[in-house]
């Protein structure tokens, strides 16, 4: 391929800032929204972000089934925007959507440089929106013959203006919106923007005098997609199938010039092999021997697959979480199943007859193949972000035949679709202003869902609509029953109203569904301690420190329970460590003179009073308790 001239430079640098823009105005109102569900414990209570230094932690991510449980590199983007802003969403998001425009470039560099290579694309894109019949071996940059020497399609002129609309209409599509907005699915544009990577850079190597250096770019994009996620299993299979279709014609010419460098590239699945074994079933989320069968998961994948190409089409309606929902019986989705065969069937008889064609139906099965066939993901069965790279393979065969149909008029069509795409994706975008508003947005378009009810109960309920909160919770635990987060979180409600019975009887089946859940213990207990049940709920307290010994507020509660019922000397300890984690909570200094007045140490419960009054001047208690503490010591 020729250099590009300085108009193909300018033309260049236009659409990346046409793209910028685009993606701008869509995202822009984006960058406040709050944390949600998989961000919580990814960011809020992920302890391995705190610090950039040593590498080794930010490295080291939790593995118990979090999103980036065996995902290293997401682990450390976190740590960076930790380090740089803290919990501040706005950074987050920042880094979300430069990842997102980056991958949005790099797709129309690579269609561009793709289609303007010499080699027979014209069963996807005419030279002059009709199939071309002339062949030449070499072309100009605008398309016209040049030098023919052997018989092959010219290149076709609509290679900019396809790339352009493909890649500004992907940027855009609002059912990319779960992959940028939602922050901790970064998992996905990061992994998606580093699968494209290899491709360009592969791409780059092709025709270009460094070809060693843009092949070891393209390698190492590679392996650290596969620190990201593991998604790009596929990405060496698929860049030989690149090679085969656009480059060498053959596999055996492909491996024969590039042998060593698709050694190189499946090396990089040692990674990944690794960090799969490392994580084993990802905490539970996914794998087998997780109470899903792989046929059910497949005949659900069916019913999706065709749900996210429908969505591609009419992103209408958008959900963040879809459920554990599974299909059992293949007579449900025997219509979907076989419009996938036939789409597969036709993959494969195209790859040998219209390799183009054959290469993004290829593309497209690939892609979605690690979380869409028969490895189970428990925890979301159906989920928008996976489509995020295999959108990329609908929308350019969209506009490819597009173009092939209508040629420019064709290609004018997407560039008004892709101006109301990024007016949707601001619109979706609302929806994730506040963690409120994404769930009564989920539980209304998922009424089937039991965690959207839970999760917009609990959102109620921080709100202080703890009476609408309760209906939901209800509803979340007639979907389903063995739901002991939403048995937890409505005993928690009905506290809240003064219904402390009812309250112990949801802790209590919490407690049994899920024995190793100390929060719950904690929270029984504190019910316990209201009814003056003080046996059971000094019995719920030492669970629950078996459970979680860093629980400062059972240490404190339990040492009140000592205190009051003449056990002073156990009480201290429990003290000291609630007082390590709280040192400035003036109730817990107050308490604490308390148990050490009537352990006989007057001097030291002194001090502790003082230190409340003077986290808290107003402090009657404290005041009553320090006279009574000097009048014991003869002061």
């Amino acid at each position: 391929m020729t250099a590009p001239d300085a108009s193909s430079r300018r033309s260049a640098w236009l659409a990346g800032t046409l793209i910028a823009v685009a993606a701008l105005a869509s995202y822009a109102n984006s960058f406040h929204g709050p944390f949600i569900l998989d961000d919580l414990p990814a960011i809020t209570d992920n302890a391995t972000i705190r610090h950039l230094w040593p590498l080794r932690d930010a490295l080291s991510p939790p593995s118990d089934g979090q999103t980036v449980s065996g995902r290293p590199l997401v682990n450390l983007s976190l740590a960076l925007n930790y380090a740089l802003g803290g919990e501040n969403v706005w950074g987050y998001h920042l880094f979300n959507f430069a990842v997102h425009l980056l991958a949005g470039l790099t797709l129309f560099g690579l269609i561009r440089r793709t289609l303007l290579r010499p080699t027979p694309h014209s069963a996807l894109l005419p030279s002059d929106g009709k199939i071309s019949r002339i062949e030449f071996a070499d072309c100009g940059r605008d398309g016209s013959p040049s030098r023919p020497r052997t018989p092959r399609r010219c290149v076709p002129t609509q290679a900019f203006p396809v790339a352009l609309a493909t890649a500004l209409l992907w940027t855009v599509h609002p059912l990319n919106t779960e992959s940028v907005t939602y922050i901790v699915q970064r998992a996905e544009s990061l992994a998606g923007l580093l699968s494209l990577f290899t491709f360009y850079a592969f791409a780059r190597s092709v025709d270009s005098p460094r070809a060693v250096m843009w092949q070891v770019v393209s390698v190492g994009a590679c392996l650290l997609g596969m620190a990201t996620k593991e998604i790009l299993v596929s990405a060496p299979l698929l860049v030989l199938l690149y090679d085969r279709t656009f480059v060498a014609l053959s596999f055996r010419a492909a491996l024969r010039t590039r042998g060593k460098f698709y050694a190189a590239l499946a090396g990089t699945w040692l990674l990944l092999g690794w960090l799969a074994i490392a994580t084993g079933n990802r905490g539970g989320t996914a794998g087998l021997g997780l109470g899903i069968s792989s046929w059910s998961y497949l005949l659900t994948q069916c019913e999706a697959i065709v749900h996210y190409l429908r969505l591609a089409v009419w992103p209408h309606p958008l959900v963040l979480d879809y459920g554990s929902h599974l299909v059992t019986s293949p007579l449900a989705v025997l219509p979907q199943a076989l419009a996938l065969l036939a789409l597969l069937a036709a993959t494969v008889i195209a790859l040998f007859r219209r390799p183009t064609l054959g290469f993004l139906g290829a593309c497209f099965f690939c892609l979605l193949a690690p979380t869409s066939s028969l490895l189970p993901v428990a925890s979301q069965t159906v989920a928008e972000h996976r489509m995020y790279l295999p959108l990329t393979v609908v929308l350019l065969g969209l506009v490819g035949l597009a173009a092939a149909w209508q040629g420019k008029r064709g290609l004018g069509l997407f560039f008004v679709l892709a101006v109301v795409g990024g007016y949707f994706t601001a619109r979706r975008n609302v929806d994730y202003r506040s963690t409120l508003s994404i769930w009564r947005d989920t539980a209304a378009k998922r009424p089937e869902n039991a965690r959207a009810h839970q999760e917009l109960a609990v959102n109620l309920a921080r709100a202080g609509l703890v009476n609408e909160a309760i209906p939901e919770y209800e509803t979340a635990l007639r979907l389903l029953p063995d739901y002991s987060w939403a048995h937890h979180n409505y005993a928690t409600a009905l506290v809240s109203v003064g219904r402390l019975d009812e309250a112990i009887a949801h802790y209590e089946i919490a407690a049994r569904q899920k024995p190793k859940q100390a929060e719950t213990h904690l929270g029984l207990a504190l019910v316990l301690i209201q009814k003056q049940r003080v046996a059971e709920a000094i019995a719920s307290l030492q669970r629950a420190l078996e459970l979680n010994p860093a629980l400062p507020f059972a240490h404190f509660h339990l040492a009140n329970l000592f205190t009051a019922n003449g056990r002073a000397a156990e009480a201290l300890p429990h003290y000291e460590f609630a007082l390590r984690q709280t040192p400035a909570d003036p109730d817990v200094h107050n308490n604490f003179g308390v148990a050490l007045l009537r352990a006989g140490r007057s001097d030291a419960a002194i001090a502790q009073f003082q230190e409340a009054l003077h986290l808290r001047p107003v402090f009657p208690d404290a005041a009553n308790n320090l006279a009574t503490a000097r009048a014991s010591g003869g002061r």
